[in-house]
């Protein structure tokens, strides 16, 4: 059961199956999370925060028996989901897609400040830290948009 939550709910084990490796792991749980955010659009904000942080704690407890060693197995997908529901918390629209583009830019490349320290936390820590970084960086990006327009 543990396994297929730090999956993704299995979506983490679709890139083995297919093409024999975990590339794309990450962007599956990304796409998973995306679409379930989309009814998020209707509720209130605090639904969105109320289930990324609900994200953050599975991602913390599912990868735990996985991540050892400093290990993120790339397989491991709950961390995208946690860092994807961050990114979308109370956005719609072109800010919600490019809150989620900043993410996955900032969780692939780990290019902004604070990303790779904070994957090298110990275990699951360090598995879910980077994303939900990478998350907040999207919703950044996102709420300065919405902003804007």
């Amino acid at each position: 059961m543990r396994r297929f939550v730090a999956s993704g709910m299995g979506v983490g084990l679709l890139p083995h199956r297919l093409w024999g490796r975990h590339d794309g792991a990450g962007s599956l749980g990304t796409v998973l999370a995306a679409i379930a955010g989309l009814t998020l659009w209707a509720v209130s904000w605090w639904w969105g925060a109320a289930i990324a942080a609900a994200s953050i704690a599975v991602s913390l407890w599912a990868a735990a028996p996985f991540a050892v060693d400093g290990q993120d197995p790339g397989w491991v997908a709950i961390d995208e989901v946690a860092g994807t529901f961050v990114a979308m918390i109370a956005l719609t629209g072109w800010p919600w897609l490019l809150s989620i583009a900043v993410f996955r830019f900032a969780d692939i490349t780990k290019a902004l400040p604070g990303l790779k320290a904070a994957e090298r936390l110990d275990g699951a820590l360090g598995v879910t830290a980077d994303d939900v970084l990478a998350g907040l960086y999207g919703l950044a990006a996102g709420a300065a948009l919405a902003a804007l327009i």
